[in-house]
């Protein structure tokens, strides 16, 4: 401390005979400091969006090349019926007559050329949830392509530009034609081989049932449209009422879950068995953390790495679901056998994923206040007489706004109603930079991000891939109510 005070005694004799200058210049840059900037603005640390891309860069590729392979495979939307239930017969739509449809797995630079044939008695597309494709694979009507009409056919080809666990599902009357079963995952794996004992995917799903075990045929119900959506009796795993998993004592688990409801949202643990989330919504996380401490909404996606006990024989494991009131049971671990070396290696990460500190101090680039009003005139029955609304407009009413390609870009999720809104963005990653104003660092990019009534939520992005996007509510009676809108990006 003497030594820095000597140091300013030196320095302050040198100037003495200018002080009555410094004063007189002081006095006119701090007045005019004053004028613009409280004493909060003093201590921010100023930060330039150049400097956020800057830190960006390497998270995400911007394209990649194909490697030559092409994984061809024929897909069938058609009327069908599966065992939901024991000895009972459920008529369901589905794709290839599995509910959920094929597991679609490719390698990282496989090139995936997918048959699509609609033989459903109504038209369809299909949406790579997550999966960031050419704008014209997106799968909107509308949008980005013609819905595909009964008897008809289309092909979807692209290169996942991503590892990860993604999924599909239709962008036509999305509310009904998922809640008949229309769904399943792509899985595209790493180039960098992770030798886990069991690679294992698990769609999360809820139905609404009668009484006679078939789906309830009315759809849009005027109290789903009007309140969080439709919620299911009947909750399965892979369509399945109690899936469970075989495992032996030191096996090393990557579990991918995905939540295909609806509505219905779940927060899943594991009783007793300790579990590490890898990957959020199909992309690697920054620094891993504890299963049991993120809600799964509709559309989201997680993965986690589990290791069993070596002294676990004859132990199982429940996965329950603690985000109502009640805790459920989803489904469970059933661990056997002779005990098996554990397979060792580093937790997959991404070290790329950018902090982003001082992000929330950049200005909004745009707003999306989420709310509902009362339909008027011809149709209100139809809805439910409500409309879910963005910024005061219902699709297909919708003002695109454009982001800027590859720069940096930041909206905001203003939830003015009392409802839950997972808003989903396609073809596009971002990060959560606030929660009501306060900055938030989360070590991991999103797709689809939940907004709690009278919550605000702030979003960073830088933009790689160019199109037009839509952005929505996943909440699917809400989507169909009109909660949906469209960027632009170029």
């Amino acid at each position: 401390m003497k030594n820095k005070n000597a140091k300013q005694n030196m320095k302050f004799s040198k100037i003495q005979k200018h002080i009555p200058v410094i004063i007189i210049a002081c006095a006119v840059v701090i007045t005019g400091a004053i004028l613009f900037f409280s004493s909060d603005d003093v201590d921010k640390v100023k930060v330039s969006r150049d400097a956020l891309v800057s830190e960006f860069t390497g998270a995400y590729v911007e394209d990649i090349e194909p490697n030559g392979n092409i994984v061809e495979m024929d897909m069938t939307a058609s009327e069908s019926e599966v065992e939901i239930f024991d000895g009972y017969k459920t008529k369901v739509w589905s794709y290839n007559d599995t509910v959920p449809g094929p597991e679609v797995r490719v390698k990282l630079g496989d090139t995936l050329r997918l048959n699509f044939n609609n033989d459903l008695p109504q038209e369809t597309t299909i949406h790579f949830h997550g999966v960031r494709v050419p704008n014209a694979m997106d799968g909107v009507p509308g949008v980005t392509q013609d819905p595909i009409k009964p008897g008809e056919s289309f092909v979807y080809e692209f290169t996942p530009k991503d590892a990860g666990t993604f999924w599909f599902h239709p962008h036509v009357r999305t509310s009904e034609q998922v809640e008949r079963g229309l769904f399943g995952t792509l899985i595209v794996e790493d180039d960098v081989d992770q030798k886990y004992s069991q690679d294992i995917v698990w769609v999360i799903d809820d139905w609404r049932m009668t009484e006679d075990r078939q789906v309830y045929e009315e759809f849009n119900t005027p109290m789903d449209l009007m309140h969080d959506g439709r919620w299911g009796n009947v909750m399965t795993v892979n369509g399945k009422l109690n899936e469970v998993l075989d495992v032996k004592p030191g096996e090393r688990i990557r579990l991918r879950m995905v939540n295909a409801s609806n509505a219905r949202i779940y927060m899943p643990s594991f009783k007793n068995l300790n579990a590490k989330i890898i990957a959020v919504d199909g992309m690697y996380v920054k620094e891993v953390f504890d299963f049991g401490e993120l809600e799964l909404s509709p559309g989201n996606r997680i993965d986690i790495d589990i290791t069993i006990p070596q002294d676990a024989d004859g132990q199982v494991f429940e996965l329950v679901d603690n985000f109502g009131r009640e805790e459920i049971k989803l489904a469970r671990i059933e661990v056997a056998g002779q005990a098996v070396a554990t397979p060792e290696f580093n937790f997959p990460v991404n070290s790329e994923v950018p902090d982003w500190t001082g992000a929330s101090d950049i200005e909004i680039d745009k707003e999306y206040r989420l709310n509902a009003r009362r339909k008027t005139g011809e149709g209100m029955g139809m809805m439910g007489g409500i409309e879910w609304t963005i910024n005061d407009k219902a699709y297909p009413d919708y003002d695109p706004y454009t982001f800027k390609y590859a720069e940096f870009n930041t909206m905001r999720f203003t939830n003015e109603s009392v409802r839950l809104h997972p808003m989903h963005l396609h073809g596009q990653f971002f990060k959560v930079i606030a929660r009501d104003g306060v900055p938030v660092s989360e070590p991991y990019f999103r797709d689809t991000v939940l907004v709690y009534p009278n919550q605000s939520v702030d979003v960073a992005l830088v933009p790689l891939d160019k199109g037009l996007w839509v952005n929505h509510c996943h909440i699917l009676e809400h989507a169909a109510a009109g909660m949906l809108t469209a960027v632009e990006v170029k």
